[in-house]
């Protein structure tokens, strides 16, 4: 199964904690920065939303980027 497979699983059960861990992946793989900061935004909500502990990474790649505050 794909990533984007994988993804489209992950929201149809609503498991969070894999949506998290899945968009920071994608993050990670992508080769952009403006993709990669919108898959980390998109696992920064997540992992808000059920306390993750990736939050604070997440949220650190976004400040390094000018995406958030």
């Amino acid at each position: 199964m794909d990533l984007n497979e994988q993804l489209l699983a992950a929201h149809d059960h609503g498991d969070k904690a894999a949506l998290v861990a899945l968009y920071h992946q994608a993050a990670k793989d992508v080769g952009d920065i403006n993709s990669a900061c919108f898959y980390a935004t998109q696992a920064y909500i997540f992992a808000l939303d059920c306390n993750h502990p990736d939050a604070r990474a997440l949220h650190a790649f976004l400040l390094e980027h000018g995406r958030e505050e």
